[in-house]
């Protein structure tokens, strides 16, 4: 059981239990369905997540690298999203839980034909906290998402079934949906000591 001090422990206790379920299942829809309610207690509270990891940059949105796993069966990462940030339209090329933990984002899907042109798929989503939202190129993996509150930072954390920085992907083009490759990275070159426990053993001794 963790103490108070260990305010970390829910990002931990998410990151083992995400181990666990694709160490013993690599069905897609199993590891959406069972990702999905394994995020829900997560993103209830927002007071795990490390303060740098909540940092807004003036002109870009930011992605922080929350966890990784060895093996590249998944990532989490925080979604950091100034005041009137956007995405280009982009896809992910893999499955991904995009949970909403502060503030308010808006989606909008795309589908591209045969032809190469993009068409407006679906009306705009609005995610509101505690809400999950789920991509994948089996359902639906091109959108633009953007932060739906004009003057405050909104925060949503991602899981996806690869690193995500590392992973081969496209922007399009929103006239001709001619499709250009890119490679997202990650913000920061710090992650989340999610392993020293040592405050917690010490307060049993």
């Amino acid at each position: 059981m963790s103490n108070s001090s260990d305010t970390i422990a829910p990002l931990r206790e998410f990151i083992i239990e995400m181990t666990k379920l694709v160490s013993q299942d690599s069905e897609e829809k199993n590891l959406i369905a069972k990702g999905s309610e394994l995020l829900k207690p997560l993103i209830k509270s927002d007071t795990w997540l490390p303060e740098f990891c909540t940092a807004p940059h003036p002109e870009f949105y930011q992605q922080f690298l929350l966890h990784a796993d060895p093996l590249g069966r998944f990532s989490v990462v925080s979604f950091v999203w100034g005041p009137g940030q956007k995405t280009p339209i982009h896809d992910h090329c893999i499955w991904g839980l995009i949970g909403m933990l502060r503030g308010i984002e808006k989606g909008q899907r795309y589908k591209r034909l045969p032809s190469g042109e993009l068409l407006i798929d679906g009306p705009e989503t609005v995610l509101l906290p505690g809400e999950i939202e789920v991509v994948s190129p089996t359902i639906g993996d091109i959108h633009v998402v953007s932060n739906a509150i004009p003057d405050k930072t909104s925060i949503s954390i991602h899981v996806y079934g690869a690193n995500i920085g590392a992973v081969k992907r496209h922007t399009y083009d929103p006239v001709t949906g001619s499709p250009k490759n890119f490679v997202s990275g990650y913000s920061s070159k710090l992650v989340p000591n999610l392993w020293d426990r040592s405050a917690e053993i010490r307060a049993s001794l």
